[in-house]
């Protein structure tokens, strides 16, 4: 299977108009780097800046609005930026963070439908705590009325990011269980591509503390998901072509720094 041309034409949309907006608002910051710009010139510094700038933010500006691209056909529902309750009881708060103790002694393995049946059995039960969780980056429902929360980071977060990826995550399915008990919610953190390719994706401690196989889809895992097999070719060949397509637009904005 692989992307319609309306899929196809739809995210290449979003690609031209995502990075045509970061050029027309593109600031440079104003630091000094006399060193730098003397032996690199003004242009390739000026370029080697706003590839920093895109990179801080390339997940809002253009991961997020193909995520929704891709999975809007596919899905019930794709939203962005969406809070996954506003409550959780304070035995699931006790539960979660005994999940924490175990995986971070390394007393028990992470297995994530085992994880989520611990919170459901206890989601209302003692005091329910208003919270205010980290917004889930994408949010999706399927035929089934699955729920598939999704935290997308960089492709190498810092070294022990990855406890608190899964406290997020646990927090995210003890939230929205506190609203249903019996709703089918699953939470993933989706890296977008795999830095280490062709190698498998490693990061320190991400094996005992995340599910691998219940908790994490890097690169293809990620996008095939979303739009089906064979949408991360797809998609690498929409950004060459827009990248062909751009570039003397592109070359255009660089060369007034020089």
């Amino acid at each position: 299977m692989s992307l319609s041309q309306e899929q196809m034409n739809g995210i290449e949309h979003v690609l031209r108009n995502s990075l045509r907006n970061k050029l027309r608002n593109y600031k440079p910051e104003p630091a000094s780097m006399p060193f730098h710009t003397r032996l690199l010139g003004k242009d390739r510094m000026a370029l080697f800046s706003f590839v920093h700038s895109l990179n801080t933010n390339f997940g809002t500006s253009i991961f997020e609005p193909v995520a929704l691209a891709l999975a809007s056909t596919g899905f019930v529902s794709a939203t962005s930026q969406q809070i996954s309750g506003t409550q959780i009881s304070s035995k699931a708060y006790e539960v979660i963070q005994g999940i924490m103790n175990d995986l971070t002694i390394a007393k028990s393995s992470p297995n994530k439908p085992q994880e989520i049946n611990a919170i459901r059995a206890v989601c209302r039960q003692g005091e329910m705590k208003t919270v205010k969780l980290t917004k889930v980056d994408i949010k999706l429902i399927d035929d089934n009325g699955t729920v598939f929360f999704f935290d997308l980071k960089t492709a190498k977060p810092n070294a022990g990011a990855f406890k608190e990826f899964k406290r997020t995550l646990l927090e995210w399915i003890a939230a929205a269980l506190a609203i249903n008990p019996t709703a089918d919610v699953q939470s993933f953190i989706a890296i977008p591509y795999n830095p280490y390719e062709p190698q498998p994706y490693t990061r320190w401690t991400i094996r005992g503390m995340l599910d691998i196989d219940n908790e994490l889809k890097v690169a293809n895992e990620f996008w095939d998901f979303l739009g089906g097999i064979g949408t991360y070719q797809d998609l690498l060949n929409i950004f060459e072509k827009i990248g062909i397509e751009l570039r003397q637009e592109i070359d255009d904005y660089f060369a007034k720094y020089n």
